[in-house]
């Protein structure tokens, strides 16, 4: 469904509501659109929770996105879709920039959340986009070789192992190809990443909060992860060998197990 969260500038976003039980808002990371999730991941949690996952603005059917914008419009976006949906709170998990911007909700609006998980993702500074896999990425998008672009995105996004599996290679295709994630739209998701650093603010988040990530991510170093954890007070933190960025790609059931004992904890 089309929410308009924005009714001053017309912006809509293109949201999905699944499930029974309490509130949990899932943010996708730069150049994934809602369908990233997959469905396994999806299903094993409908059944515990209210789900809401959405298309950033520029992505799929959301509003189309020209102007630059920065990690704290995204998380405003955020809210703004809460506050049509009638969610007074919510438990809250995001992942690379979608964790990027749960840190920005978490500071801008605590009251609105109930428990916070922040993926593979990282509070920025001078480390935090460090990792070799986004080089490679960048290269792979200039080529405009679509399949050269997509296989790479999948190598440097999954641990070595399950790049090698051609199945999931492919599902991991279809799934990217099946909504709209334009060029233009992740240079600027990538500026706004680039302009994250709530590294001095983390002091300040109060939700009951956890980080997890994959010891093989090349996307967002694991010491990111580590970093956010030691700085959020009473954060715990999960470090899954064998796993790449995707961490919920690779291990849906884990990842949705440790998604419902951390909000009902």
């Amino acid at each position: 469904m089309l929410v308009t969260v924005r009714p001053e500038t017309g912006l809509t976003l293109d949201a999905e509501v699944t499930g029974a039980g309490e509130p949990l808002l899932l943010l996708q990371g730069m150049s994934a659109h809602r369908g990233m999730w997959g469905d396994e991941f999806i299903n094993r949690l409908e059944s515990q929770f209210t789900v809401a996952v959405y298309d950033h603005r520029g992505i799929g059917e959301s509003s189309r996105a020209q102007e630059p914008f920065t990690v704290t419009d995204l998380a405003d976006d955020a809210k703004a879709l809460m506050d049509n949906l009638g969610w007074e709170s919510a438990h809250v998990v995001g992942t690379s920039m979608g964790g990027m911007v749960a840190q920005q909700l978490c500071l801008r609006a605590p009251e609105r959340v109930r428990s916070v998980i922040f993926g593979c993702t990282t509070a920025g500074g001078p480390t935090g986009l460090e990792g070799p896999g986004a080089p490679r990425l960048v290269e792979a998008i200039a080529s405009r070789n679509a399949e050269v672009a997509v296989r790479t995105a999948f190598e440097v996004n999954v641990s070595a192992e399950f790049a090698e599996r051609p199945l999931e290679y492919e599902r991991f295709a279809k799934a990217s190809a099946a909504r709209r994630v334009p060029s233009a739209v992740v240079q600027l998701q990538a500026a706004a990443c680039l302009g994250h650093n709530v590294i001095d603010q983390l002091e300040s988040i109060t939700s009951r909060a956890a980080v997890i990530h994959g010891a093989e991510d090349e996307m967002i170093l694991p010491s990111e992860g580590r970093k956010l954890a030691e700085r959020i007070s009473g954060a715990s933190h999960q470090e899954w060998a064998g796993v790449g960025h995707l961490f919920w790609w690779e291990r849906p059931a884990e990842t949705a197990a440790f998604i419902t004992a951390h909000a009902k904890a």
